[in-house]
């Protein structure tokens, strides 16, 4: 008796097509967002961008600013940042979840509105800032507005990365330590600090980089005034008219910073996610 030959099934045919289809979309996706990117490197290289600079000094007050205002962030999300992140990781009360969206709420909240929001509340006739007016202190349109401003918008990325790494350690890990007599801010300290570090470190890294890029809530709240509340992004903004060189070599520093800390932070995760597997 002949046994019929079967037919070649199409399951492999169809998965290769589906696959060259998600190939295809990957690589569209990944040119939309990359070549931007890739175009201003180049016309920063083919211009020369670097090059007789006639607002250099204004470059580098602008960098300088952005720095200090930066670490000073960073400084302030770590301080007050992690006790919070520490709460919210550990602790269940009513309301958490209120709280935890109005601590992320900066994230996705549009620049010119956070800058709104704490022009109202700082400014001269705000909720605190007439109080502090009264005592002689005005905050706004000063370098404590641009730091106020950035740590607004990028504190919530520290503290997110923070409360991640806090609640990815081991119950068991604590259990051992306090049946070894550690409690209390011992156990914090010898502890869960240095099993977390490397998600803390990750996220003060992104906070640095969102605080460095940081515009729209800065010139609303701070201005954009030459040697005082200029930073790197605002430079950009202000010589994209009269001097495209100036804005393509601001431009290109922010982008070496921002990949440089992309980096760094992707790294520690990483290494934090190997760590409490």
């Amino acid at each position: 008796m002949k046994i019929p030959k079967r037919k070649p099934s199409a399951a492999p045919v169809r998965l290769k097509a589906d696959r060259l289809l998600l190939y295809a979309v990957s690589a569209f996706a990944f040119l939309l967002l990359a070549t931007p990117v890739f175009v201003l490197l180049l016309q920063g290289l083919a211009s020369q961008a670097w090059r007789d600079l006639p607002d250099s000094a204004v470059i580098s007050s602008a960098v300088l600013l952005s720095f200090a205002s930066t670490a000073v962030v960073v400084c302030l999300a770590a301080l007050f940042g992690t006790p919070l992140a520490f709460v919210l990781s550990r602790y269940a009360f009513r309301g958490k979840t209120v709280v935890s969206l109005f601590i992320e709420l900066p994230i996705v909240m549009p620049p010119a509105v956070a800058g709104l929001a704490l022009l109202l509340t700082f400014g001269r006739r705000g909720l605190v800032g007439s109080l502090l007016a009264e005592a002689g202190i005005l905050i706004p349109f000063s370098i404590a507005a641009v730091i106020l401003a950035q740590f607004f918008i990028s504190a919530p990325f520290y503290i997110r990365s923070a409360q991640v790494g806090f609640a990815s350690i081991a119950a068991e890990i604590e259990d051992a330590a306090r049946v070894d007599g550690a409690h209390g801010w011992l156990m914090f300290w010898y502890i869960t600090l240095p099993i977390a570090w490397r998600a803390l470190a990750s996220g003060m890294i992104l906070s640095w980089a969102r605080a460095l890029g940081e515009f729209g809530a800065t010139i609303l709240f701070a201005g954009n005034l030459q040697g005082k509340t200029q930073t790197m992004p605002l430079l950009v903004y202000s010589v994209f008219e009269r001097d495209i060189n100036a804005a393509i070599w601001t431009g290109l520093i922010l982008i070496a910073l921002a990949l440089a800390a992309l980096f760094v932070s992707q790294r520690f995760a990483s290494a934090q996610d190997r760590l409490t597997r």
